[in-house]
């Protein structure tokens, strides 16, 4: 099973936040996601600065969310395999 990392960058002043951003490495369990949206996180802040910060009241969330990968299907069986059974 794999992990995507989703964070998203909000103000508490206004009660919004920006549109949703998916990190596109993959990771292997729950607590490598979450140990690297942490770093993110403090990166992010630190980007932003701390007057940006105080004045709009940044904040960051984040979750990691399993990776749904869908399963291949078997090919059809064509008409030439079904005659060579016979």
């Amino acid at each position: 099973m794999k992990f995507l990392l989703t964070a998203l960058l909000c103000s508490g002043i206004s009660s919004t936040c920006l549109t949703p951003h998916t990190f596109p490495e993959a990771y292997d369990d729950v607590y490598a996601c979450m140990m690297d949206g942490y770093t993110k996180s403090l990166e992010k802040m630190e980007e932003i600065g701390r007057k940006e910060v105080n004045t709009h009241h940044i904040f960051v969330k984040f979750s990691c969310d399993i990776l749904i990968t869908p399963q291949k299907k078997p090919a059809p069986e064509s008409k030439i395999d079904k005659e060579a059974e016979v």
